[in-house]
């Protein structure tokens, strides 16, 4: 097996020709996929993985150099590709996961078919008209509460991001998902990502793509998506019925709905053209 497969905990599932692949967003791995993805496997080829530090990735070769910006994980992505001489793709990222993707997609371009942004967010913090959802002082705090008491902090926001109360095993997953990280690489990971701002090159990616907007998210508000999607050529934007950060967990099947009806459809550039500004 080629050694990025093994680092990268990559599983290459379903029965298709056409690829698509899921990429995780903070304090995940590839088994927060797990309620979507059975609905692609007689279609698609899936391909999950793990980013370097995460799940079953190989922690040994985490760096904290390389991954204390988001390029660091996109060329996580971009050597899956190459290792598995992928073209074309279907790519379906989470929250952060999101940016991550359209980083490779600028890079390598002919790699990707269409992106699927899941709760996506080109900046966390406020700034001027901006509203990103955070301000300054808001994310130091979520920095200190990891840094002091990592299992704490997840216990606490896990219902919260989850927004589904009356499902209580949803959060409990999603805890235990969080758990699994070494708080160290949590807090890395994290800072990375609340620290990001990719504003400026949302205008670089020209890959057809799908902004997934819960119609309640306060890791990722509505306005970070209607900016993406003023922002980016050929862009979607649609707000779900689902509430909460994690609609794949929480509304699996509102989520493969929207995922199937975006890449079923065929005249994506003349439309989101239009909607363009």
């Amino acid at each position: 097996m080629h050694p990025i497969l093994i680092r990268n905990n990559v599983k290459i599932l379903g029965e298709g020709s056409q690829v698509i692949v899921f990429a995780h967003g903070f304090g995940c791995a590839q088994s927060s996929w797990k309620y979507i993805t059975d609905a692609f496997l007689a279609d698609f080829k899936v391909i999950l993985f793990d980013y370097v530090g995460s799940g079953n990735s190989d922690k040994d070769q985490y760096d904290y150099h390389k991954y204390a910006t988001l390029e660091g994980y996109a060329c996580d992505v971009i050597d899956i590709i190459e290792a598995l001489a992928l073209k074309d793709i279907i790519f379906v990222g989470h929250s952060v996961s999101s940016m991550i993707g359209m980083i490779a997609a600028i890079q390598k371009p002919e790699a990707f078919k269409k992106l699927v942004f899941i709760g996506p967010s080109p900046k966390y913090l406020n700034d001027r008209d901006y509203i990103g959802g955070f301000e300054a002082a808001d994310i130091e705090t979520i920095f200190t509460h990891i840094a002091e008491d990592y299992v704490g902090w997840t216990k606490a926001i896990s219902p919260v991001v989850m927004s589904k109360s009356e499902a209580p095993e949803l959060s409990d997953f999603l805890q235990e998902c969080f758990e699994e990280t070494e708080p160290s690489i949590a807090l890395a990971f994290v800072m990375a990502t609340f620290k990001s701002d990719y504003r400026a090159e949302l205008k670089k990616l020209h890959t057809p793509s799908l902004t997934l907007q819960s119609s309640e998210d306060i890791m990722a508000p509505q306005s970070a998506g209607e900016y993406i999607h003023r922002n980016t050529k050929n862009n979607f934007y649609v707000v779900m019925k689902a509430t909460g950060h994690f609609p794949h967990i929480s509304e699996p099947e509102e989520t493969i709905r929207e995922i199937k009806d975006f890449i079923a459809y065929q005249n994506v550039t003349e439309r989101s053209d239009e909607l363009y500004a």
